[in-house]
């Protein structure tokens, strides 16, 4: 009986403290995990990549719904589902600058209250939404101004970060007064000079279209293929200068040899969700390696000049809707389909050339000269 009592007292030991020691382990996980965000030092760079995080996925959260519908529901003409699932994916995409004013907050472990007051005040400055006095309703269009919704948000993370518990217990009522709307009110001001530096830039390439055609083309396509992966809307600055025509085609060549590039090379090297959403139009989830890797510039600006070639040889036209758009819900092939490009030479020119041309590029740029690593370069960095 003694010893039957010993053993179990003995396996009960043991148990408890193998119990002990795999929560001991736990605990250290847990720690682990903790200690590098808490312990990170809060630099500009630091920032700067938790804003463009931020931004990256509420793009694609805010915009794959309509590019992917819209596309798609366009070929059951007046279907009443179709219509209201469409009306339904265009409201959803104004939501982008709430949403990435959010994903933005929560890059800083914010907590929901100082989410959403970032949320709303990044969507108040995006300008996504403005009074119209003529029809005397608030109006939304598009997707604002993603610069100043960047910046937006960051002036009420540094605000927040600035207040932190200040308010105490008045915080429900003094923070989405003076920091959500206080906040907003600045991004508002800021936003005209943010839309004429955009409106700037349009201005310079709109200049391209007096050069030679085939000039024309190659600079129109590779300011395009950049700014898609830039926080400025290649939508905006199409429509804003109304490019047409050839100029038209070039600019929504550019952002689908970017697509086509980054396809090519996210294919081994991030997860099949990633890869996925870039082919169907986020571009923009590439931003941060932009800014941490600018050398995938240059695969993207070398499959943008070997596709610009065809554009100006076999005038593959556009209108200023589709020029920012390249084969995102194939606006781009089918607008120069309308202007009268063949169906083989449609595939040739908008797959198989601007295909080849990235893979030319893997091949010259990482095997051969080795600049750079895309395991590491193109490593989704959201």
């Amino acid at each position: 009986m003694m010893a039957d009592s010993t053993n179990k007292e003995m396996t009960h030991a043991a148990a408890d403290a193998l119990v002990d020691e795999q929560k001991g382990k736990a605990g250290g996980l847990v720690e682990d995990n903790k200690t590098p965000e808490k312990s990170q030092k809060m630099t500009p760079r630091v920032f700067l990549n938790k804003v463009l995080s931020g931004t990256a996925l509420g793009v694609i959260i805010g915009l794959i719904p309509n590019a992917v519908l819209s596309g798609i529901l366009k070929y059951f003409g007046t279907n009443t589902f179709a219509v209201t699932l469409t009306q339904i994916a265009v409201i959803f995409q104004l939501a982008t600058p709430l949403i990435i004013g959010g994903l933005i907050a929560l890059q800083f472990e914010f907590n929901p209250m100082q989410m959403m007051v970032t949320a709303g005040a990044s969507f108040v400055g995006s300008g996504v939404v403005k009074f119209n006095p003529a029809m005397k309703a608030y109006v939304g269009a598009g997707t604002g101004d993603l610069i100043n919704t960047m910046i937006t948000a960051s002036i009420a993370v540094l605000v927040l970060m600035w207040v932190k518990d200040k308010f105490g217990s008045t915080a429900v009522v003094a923070m989405p007064i003076l920091v959500g709307c206080g906040v907003a009110y600045i991004g508002v001001l800021l936003l005209p000079f943010i839309a004429a530096f955009t409106a700037a830039i349009g201005d310079v390439i709109n200049s391209f279209t007096t050069l030679q055609p085939i000039f024309m083309a190659i600079l129109i396509c590779c300011s395009f293929a950049t700014i898609i992966i830039s926080p400025i809307s290649t939508v905006a600055i199409g429509l804003a200068i109304q490019l047409n025509g050839v100029s038209a085609g070039a600019a929504a060549m550019g952002v689908a040899a970017t697509a086509l590039a980054l396809v090519v090379y996210s294919w081994t090297v991030n997860k099949s969700g990633v890869t996925l959403a870039i082919a169907l139009g986020a571009m923009k989830l590439m931003m941060p390696n932009l800014f941490k890797y600018p050398i995938i510039l240059v695969p993207c600006l070398f499959t943008a000049i070997i596709s610009a070639i065809p554009v100006a040889l076999l005038s593959i036209s556009g209108t200023p809707q589709s020029s920012g758009f390249g084969i995102v819900g194939l606006v781009g092939p089918l607008a120069s389909m309308e202007a009268g490009l063949a169906i083989p030479l449609v595939v040739l020119c908008w797959i198989v050339i601007p295909v080849a041309a990235a893979l030319l590029s893997k091949l010259l740029f990482e095997k051969m000269l080795k600049l750079f690593d895309s395991n590491v370069v193109f490593k989704f960095q959201g």
